[in-house]
């Protein structure tokens, strides 16, 4: 065979092993490529599946939640975290009395939300406040009651479910005035994310005490016009 015919089949030859070689690498490149990509898709659909519930809003016509509400308080189980009404430390409004407690104009707030727990009953009630100026301003306003103050209510690091139901009565639902700080924790402690709530939202804990604690959902100030049972 002419020595420029053996090159030229030898160059083919070479050629096509390379091509060969070419394209499988190719190919083990491109299902890696596959498997990366479905893992990135996949990974966030998990995480999302596996969140934890967010805090249900009760209102706005939750026809459900608002009759979890309404049997839970009819029996006495529930746990109820008010946070108190605008501080007048974070306002320009003018003060009530006190820097450090509520605005002249969130009077009128308090009393609104405490005629609906007026409502929904509070003769078998038990009602704390936190040793603050604005929480016992605020109690004072929507429950017409003062205590002489609850150093826990104030802080409540890690153990604001526990200390609530140390406080709450069988048969009695447990109202606690308070701060944002603790409504974030009483979330923490149910393994739930956490909720910016307005000033004088209420946060409903079941209590029931055959059950676990379990988060029933919130009621902004202004939103209870909306609740309803049907």
């Amino acid at each position: 065979m002419p020595a420029r015919r053996l090159d030229v089949e030898l160059r083919l030859s070479l050629f096509g092993v390379k091509r060969s070689i070419d394209l499988n690498r190719f190919a083990r490149y491109r299902n890696a490529a596959v498997v990366l990509v479905s893992a990135l898709l996949v990974i966030p659909l998990v995480l999302f599946l596996l969140r934890p519930a967010a805090v249900a809003d009760l209102a706005h016509g939750n026809v459900t939640g608002a009759q979890a509400l309404m049997t839970g308080w009819a029996k006495g189980d529930l746990i109820v975290l008010v946070r108190h009404v605008e501080r007048c430390d974070h306002s320009t409004a003018p003060c009530l009395v006190g820097n450090d407690g509520i605005t002249e104009r969130s009077r009128s707030v308090a009393m609104g939300v405490g005629a609906h727990f007026q409502n929904l009953g509070l003769d078998k009630a038990d009602i704390y406040n936190s040793p603050i100026l604005r929480t016992a301003q605020t109690a004072n306003f929507m429950f017409n009651k003062v205590g002489t103050g609850e150093d826990w209510l104030i802080g409540c690091r890690g153990t604001m479910l526990r200390d609530a139901l140390a406080h709450k009565v069988a048969g009695r639902n447990l109202i606690l005035v308070t701060h944002s700080e603790c409504m974030d924790q009483m979330e923490k402690d149910l393994h739930l994310p956490t909720s910016t709530l307005g000033y004088g939202a209420s946060l409903f804990i079941s209590a029931e005490t055959s059950q676990t604690p379990r988060m029933l959902g919130f009621i902004e100030a202004s939103d209870w016009p909306t609740v309803t049972t049907r």
